[in-house]
Parts: C-alpha cells; sequence; structure tokens
C-alpha cells in the first residue's frame, strides 16, 4: 500500500449563500481526510467569496478515497452554520502526483450553494526496503 503525504491548497470560495442576514458571513472550512481533521482560519466578514491562501498537510494512504471540505459561518454565540461541503475524489492525485488549483462544488442538500477552489500535491513516502542489508546490522561486515 502506498502512503505519503497530501498537501491541500485552500484558495478561496465563491458565490456562497450568505447565511448571516444582517451582516457579511466569517466563513472558515474544516478539511476531513478519513480520521484526520483540520480547520482553516475564519476569512472575518469577507461574505460569500472569502480567501484563505492556506496550506494543509494529511498522511494518506490509497485507502483513502476522498478529501471533504465543509464551509461553515463562524457565529459568536450561538452554533456555526452549515454553508455546504465538497467532496473531492483522489484517485487523480495519486495518479497525477499534482492537480492545479481546481474549483469544485459546493453543495447544501443536493443544491449547487456555490464554489471553492483548491489544488492538491501527493507525494508518496519512499519505499522501504524491508530485507536486510549487510550494513543494517550496526556496521559489522567481515573484514577482508
Amino acid at each position: 500500500m502506498v502512503q505519503g503525504t497530501l498537501e491541500v491548497l485552500l484558495v478561496g470560495a465563491k458565490g456562497l449563500e450568505n447565511t448571516d442576514y444582517l451582516s457579511n458571513m466569517d466563513p472558515y472550512a474544516l478539511l476531513k481526510c478519513r480520521s484526520q481533521e483540520q480547520k482553516s482560519s475564519v476569512a472575518s466578514g469577507k461574505g460569500s467569496d472569502p480567501e484563505w491562501n492556506e496550506t494543509f498537510v494529511f498522511t494518506v494512504s490509497h485507502s483513502a478515497t476522498e478529501l471533504i471540505i465543509k464551509l461553515l459561518d463562524s457565529d459568536g454565540g450561538t452554533d456555526d452554520d452549515f454553508v455546504g461541503e465538497a467532496t473531492i475524489p483522489l484517485e487523480a492525485v495519486y495518479a497525477e502526483g499534482s492537480i492545479p488549483t481546481t474549483v469544485y462544488n459546493v453543495a447544501k442538500d443536493d443544491e449547487y450553494r456555490g464554489e471553492i477552489k483548491v489544488g492538491l500535491t501527493f507525494t508518496p513516502e519512499e519505499a522501504r526496503d524491508e530485507g536486510f542489508s549487510e550494513e543494517s546490522f550496526g556496521g559489522w561486515r567481515q573484514s577482508s
């Protein structure tokens, strides 16, 4: 099984549904890959078109098939509002090594709610040789 690191560049979003009726919303993203979860900074007052330009790194294997990005609106004192989410399949980045910044649809209740711009890079770990070389025993060698 190939393992490595998945680097996610969260650029920004456009056309999100504004969940704050009296002011611009304060969106942030939760990025989830299998059991690993990371949170972006809050784009305070950025409304429907936030920009983050933040990079996140996940340790992954090919059994991780998708990256889920949930967008929420930070609300002080009350529960944060769910704006929508994007599910990004990872097969292509495993095959290609990197995917340039691409736009993905954000959906809520199976309805289009805007788009998010994300770049992906996968770096495989060096394959480890499980066999023993003659130098793996503390340098002991037969003298010549």
